[in-house]
């Protein structure tokens, strides 16, 4: 092929004649980031190149998003997508080669032949669904199907371009002030709480993507994209002209809140009892015809299931709503602040009793406050702060004991007894002060350096300092017991786990493919044991003797095993996880590591059984570190919802309602975890609210 010139977006002298050792034909589209071409590889197949635009080529964030479209798409080969066969990100003209596959876009063929008769729209559904299944099932979530990205090849459905689909590149572009998605086909999260993007906002694409089948249109339709963005996170769907026996099952998937919406796996079940001539043969798209489609007269809104006339949107509500969209994707992403307000005393509140003679009960003791509560448990209460305050409830009602004010300042976790007091472990405050837990008045204070974290463990409070030495304070008088430096830590942050006396700290090497661990005595700041392990590791918990650690990739930062270390006789055990896991959080409970990831996938992995036990899609975005007892796990939710998961089965087995609070579009940078005492789960949420359920009986919450 001789080089021809390019103009327009993304224009380039020339376009190359090979990528790789694959000639390039023809050319069948260019998008934002690349040129897409015909090609063949040696024995004669077909194939499409991606191949980068030459002046992306240069930027080294496009380079880096490519790469992620690579792994994503390889991650997710399989019969709903088209299969990469070769690619070299590190070229100078990055490019990826996947199998051609014969077919019009959806898009395209809406657009030559009209909308599709209810027999299509069935199948075009279901494979969808098999396809979003299959794309979630390895941990990748699309946030951009579109009709343009839907192949309608004679075996079905394939979905294609996963140029935005890793959740990391999703948070580097929010952060740049970028909307990720395309405004039509984008779900209210992603305009509002686009941190939070997880499986769920495909399946509200889906929905908007089989309107758009049925109707030419979509549900949300305006020639402003900002108009559209409005509708989409204020306005009900209109799904007029949509088949009366599919539009129930759209409407649910065009829910405007994630957890309302079904899986993939409920889209299939459903599918099949929506009409018995429902049939799993080939999808075959109508022949192509040069006709254009006139935009059939909008029916009235009783015509169809959920087919509701919009709602007139003024242009001042419209740039209104812009700017509130803007604000969702620019400044929703800081973490819940700080306020000055005074919070006001208030009863729990305490709903029917539970089985057992538990009363459930909820107090807003932090009323008044921005924020959700951190709490912990301790002397026979719970010990709670939230901006500003430190603060103690009775567990058995959730009344209020006391309240000390403390500097309004980020916290570095929820206050913690130590040394026999409350110690508010308030990070960058201008003093360290620890609490009687009877009254929660002051019984020392220290002045404390800037930049300092702290980790209390047993009686000690350990500190480290901006350059790297390490100061053990006594938790109950406050006073210096000792100060070193940890051989091999340059600067350590220390963690420590339930029902073990040491501090843990850790360290990668530069290329991540070790880290160096270290155990040490808070007591003394002796080192009890050191160890240089493979892989990029964090430590997790522990049991019987050995650390638990997750094992992390040292490019993206999804988890991909466990590892087991015993240092009593340095041996050690690593569990391949079947699919990564992207920004994991995890628990240890006896020989089992639960993991929650970003994306909502919970992992159970038995170190004993050497695989994974369990696995479960929870609808949990960015959700809490869980915590687990013998008979479930329980996982705390960005909008205020605990869960419980039956430990053996990985079944849920128990939901509380949302609690989102008045902040609902900001997005918390950490979601506090529950905290377990005896048979009861205290939570907290977004609203300011403190509560308690029985933990014997999460199918009552």
């Amino acid at each position: 092929m001789a080089p021809q010139g390019n103009t327009g977006a993304g224009a380039e002298a020339e376009l190359p004649e090979y990528a790789g050792h694959y000639r390039l034909e023809s050319c069948l589209g260019s998008g934002g980031m690349g040129v897409v071409h015909l090609a063949q590889s040696t024995s004669g197949m077909k194939l499409a190149v991606k191949v980068v635009h030459a002046d992306f080529a240069k930027d080294p964030e496009f380079r880096g998003r490519f790469r992620q479209e690579v792994a994503a798409a390889r991650r997710v080969s399989g019969a709903f997508t088209a299969s990469v066969v070769d690619a070299d990100p590190e070229a100078e003209r990055p490019w990826m080669a996947t199998l051609f596959i014969p077919g019009p876009t959806l898009a395209e063929q809406v657009k030559r032949n009209g909308p599709m008769a209810p027999a299509e729209l069935r199948r075009l559904m279901a494979g969808l669904a098999e396809a979003l299944r299959d794309i979630h099932r390895v941990g990748v979530v699309h946030r951009d199907l579109k009709p343009s990205n839907v192949l309608l090849a004679d075996d079905g459905p394939k979905v294609i371009d996963f140029g935005i689909s890793r959740p990391k590149d999703s948070e580097l572009r929010t952060e740049t002030g970028k909307l990720i998605g395309t405004p039509p086909f984008m779900a209210p999260e992603q305009f509002r709480r686009p941190r939070e993007v997880g499986p769920a906002a495909d399946v509200f694409a889906l929905g908007s993507v089989l309107v758009h089948a049925a109707t030419g249109r979509g549900p949300f339709d305006s020639d402003s994209p900002y108009v559209v963005a409005y509708q989409v996170v204020h306005d009900e769907p209109d799904l007029s002209g949509v088949p009366e026996n599919l539009a129930p099952l759209v409407l649910r998937c065009l829910a405007k809140e994630p957890e309302d919406r079904p899986t993939p796996d409920e889209l299939m079940r459903e599918l099949r009892s929506v009409a018995a001539s429902y049939d799993t043969q080939a999808f075959i798209p109508a022949q192509r015809t040069n006709r254009e489609v006139a935009p059939a007269p909008e029916p009235e809104p009783e015509r169809s299931p959920g087919g509701r006339r919009r709602r007139k949107v003024a242009l001042a509500a419209g740039l209104l709503s812009l700017a509130l969209v803007a604000c969702g994707a620019l400044a929703g992403v800081q973490l819940v602040g700080d306020s000055g307000a005074t919070a006001e005393e208030s009863a729990p509140t305490t709903s029917a009793a539970a089985p057992s003679g538990f009363r459930p009960w909820t107090s807003d003791a932090a009323a008044g406050k921005s924020g959700t509560p951190q709490c912990s448990y301790g002397t026979g209460q719970l010990i709670c702060a939230r901006s500003g305050s430190v603060f103690a409830l009775d567990p058995s009602d959730g009344s209020l004991l006391w309240r000390h004010s403390v500097a309004a300042a980020q916290r570095s976790g929820p206050p913690v007894l130590a040394g026999g007091l409350v110690q508010p472990l308030v990070d960058q405050g201008p003093r360290l002060e620890a609490l009687d837990p009877a009254s929660g008045k002051v019984s020392w204070q220290r002045k404390m350096p800037a930049h300092t974290s702290f980790r209390a463990v047993g009686g000690m409070l350990l500190l480290t300092h901006s350059d790297g030495t390490v100061t053990g304070v006594d938790a109950a008088t406050g006073e210096t017991k000792w100060e070193r430096r940890i051989p091999g830590q340059s600067r350590p942050y220390f963690i420590s786990f339930a029902g073990d006396a040491l501090a843990y700290t850790s360290g990668q090497s530069a290329d991540g493919s070790s880290t160096r661990v270290t155990a040490v005595d808070p007591t003394t700041g002796a080192v009890r044991w050191d160890a240089s392990l493979d892989g990029n590791l964090t430590p997790v918990g522990v049991h019987d003797g050995s650390v638990f650690l997750l094992s992390t990739d040292p490019v993206y930062g999804d988890t991909d095993a466990v590892v087991r270390y015993t240092p009593a006789d340095k041996s050690s055990r690593r569990v391949a996880l079947p699919v990564a896991r992207p920004d994991a959080r995890a628990t240890v409970h006896g020989n089992v590591v639960y993991l929650l990831a970003a994306d909502g996938a919970l992992d159970a992995v038995g170190m004993e059984a050497g695989k994974r036990l369990w696995h479960l899609e929870t609808s949990v975005s960015r959700g809490s570190e869980p915590v687990a007892d013998d008979d479930h796990v329980y996982l705390a939710a960005g909008d205020g919802r605990l869960l419980a998961v039956d430990a053996g089965t990985g079944r849920l087995v128990g939901q509380t309602p949302a609690r989102p609070g008045a902040n609902s579009g900001q997005v918390a940078g950490t979601v506090p975890r529950p905290v377990l005492a005896g048979s009861h789960v205290y939570a907290t949420a977004p609203d300011g609210t403190v509560f308690a359920v029985n933990s014997r009986k999460p199918a009552d919450w």
